[in-house]
């Protein structure tokens, strides 16, 4: 079974992915912020991570910057999750080293095929 962390200040949003992830078979990891997020995937070392952009004590950007300098996670799939979808914030994420982006509000149908097609 896939392991999946999910990195979110917001509660609600960590639940909705969980459940949605769970609900496909897969193992879900959650963290409330950068530094637990970062922490967590040096434990668990997950099969995908969902970072959220906007997070106290280190932000996504932070987060994937760290994954990719970690030889045991640089290989690791990073997915951003984030608000903020202006125009060029998908390129400015895929630049910085994640590998997915998708928008806030979540398309449950996009997350489960971006996650799939992640993980396959």
């Amino acid at each position: 079974m896939k392991t999946v962390l999910i990195a979110d200040d917001k509660a609600t949003s960590r639940e909705l992915v969980r459940t949605v992830l769970e609900n496909s078979g897969y193992t879900v990891v959650e963290a409330g912020d950068g530094i637990e997020a970062l922490r967590s995937a040096r434990e668990s070392k997950p099969d995908l991570i969902i970072l959220d952009r906007n997070m106290p004590g280190m932000d996504g950007f932070g987060v994937v910057r760290e994954i990719r300098l970690d030889r045991e996670l640089a290989s690791t799939p990073v997915m951003a999750l984030t608000a903020s979808a202006m125009q060029g914030d998908r390129e400015r994420a895929l630049s910085a080293g994640f590998t997915s982006y998708i928008a806030k509000p979540i398309h449950l149908s996009e997350l489960r095929s971006e996650v799939e097609r992640m993980l396959h």
